[in-house]
C-alpha cells in the first residue's frame, strides 16, 4: 500500500517508512483494546527509518483507538513538524525526542500509565517481584527512575529522564507511569504488553495477603536468558503480526 499524500518530503515517503507507520499504528489500538492508554495521553514512538534525527509519534488530542498510520507525526528534535497534521503533546515531545536524541539505541520508547505497573511505581520496593514467569521477562533489564518533578515540559526534565535510564529497557518511573525502549516496535509492543500482565498478576497475588514466593536468583537468570533467545524464536514478531491479523479483520482503518 503507498503512503499518502500527506508525506510531501519524498525521502518520507519509501515503503519502509510506511511499514512502521503501520506497525506502531497496530501498537497503539491494541493498546487501547487491552485499556493500556489513558483518554488523550500517553504516546508512542519510533525512529524513522534510516533517520538518526526524526521520529514517528502520536498527535495532540486524539486517542490511541483513532490512531492510523497516516495519522502519526514526523518530529524533529527541534520540535519541527516534517510531515503530518497536529502537533505532539508537550510531553510527548520533551520526553521522546530527549530519550531518542540521547539513546540511539532506543529506536522505539513506549510509555504509558497503563493501571498495574503505574500503581507498582507508587508503592514502596522494588516494583517487580521475581516470582511469575512474565516476571523474570525482564529480569536485570529494569531501572527505576525515583525522582518525579511533575510534568515533563522543557529539555531539561527530558535530558534527565533519558539519563535515569542507564542500560535498562524497563524504566518505572516513580509516580508517573513506565517507558519501554527497544530497537524495534515488535520489541517494544512485546515488552509493554509482558510488563502489564506480570504487573497484574502480581497485584492480584498481592491481594490474597499471602507472601509472594520469588523464584531462586540462579533461575530467574537462566529463565531470563532462556527468553532473550529462545532457541531463535523471534517471539515478538510473532506477536505484533497476530496483532494485524486481528486488526485486518476487526479494523482495517488503522492502516489508512
Amino acid at each position: 500500500m503507498n503512503s499518502p499524500s500527506i508525506l510531501r518530503n519524498n525521502a518520507l515517503d519509501g515503503q519502509d517508512v510506511w511499514q512502521a507507520r503501520v506497525d506502531l499504528a497496530a501498537c497503539f489500538r491494541a493498546a487501547a483494546r487491552l485499556g493500556l492508554n489513558e483518554g488523550v495521553c500517553n504516546h508512542l514512538s519510533f525512529m524513522v527509518p534510516g533517520s538518526a534525527d526524526l521520529f514517528l509519534v502520536n498527535p495532540d488530542g486524539w486517542s490511541f483507538a483513532e490512531i492510523t498510520a497516516s495519522r502519526l507525526l514526523v518530529c524533529d528534535f527541534h520540535r519541527n513538524v516534517i510531515a503530518g497534521d497536529g502537533v505532539p503533546e508537550d510531553t510527548a515531545f520533551y520526553i521522546h525526542a530527549r530519550l531518542h536524541a540521547r539513546l540511539p539505541r532506543a529506536r522505539a520508547a513506549f510509555h504509558t500509565h497503563m493501571p498495574n505497573a503505574t500503581a507498582l511505581t507508587m508503592v514502596e520496593g522494588d516494583p517487580l517481584i521475581w516470582a511469575g514467569q512474565s516476571a523474570l521477562k525482564f529480569y536485570g533489564r529494569i531501572v527505576v527512575d525515583d525522582v518525579y518533578n511533575g510534568l515533563a515540559l522543557d529539555e531539561s526534565e527530558g535530558d534527565r529522564i533519558a539519563a535515569s535510564v542507564g542500560d535498562a529497557d524497563i524504566v518505572f518511573m516513580k509516580h508517573h507511569g513506565v517507558l519501554v525502549l527497544a530497537p524495534s516496535i515488535a520489541k517494544a509492543w512485546d515488552d509493554l504488553y509482558y510488563l502489564e500482565r506480570a504487573a497484574e498478576v502480581q497485584r492480584l497475588a498481592q491481594s490474597t495477603g499471602r507472601r509472594v514466593v520469588p523464584v531462586p536468583r540462579e533461575i530467574a537468570e537462566a529463565t531470563a536468558e532462556q527468553m532473550r533467545h529462545e532457541g531463535g524464536r523471534d517471539s515478538p514478531k510473532l506477536h505484533l503480526e497476530s496483532i494485524k491479523r486481528q486488526l485486518d479483520r476487526d479494523a482495517p482503518e488503522y492502516r489508512q
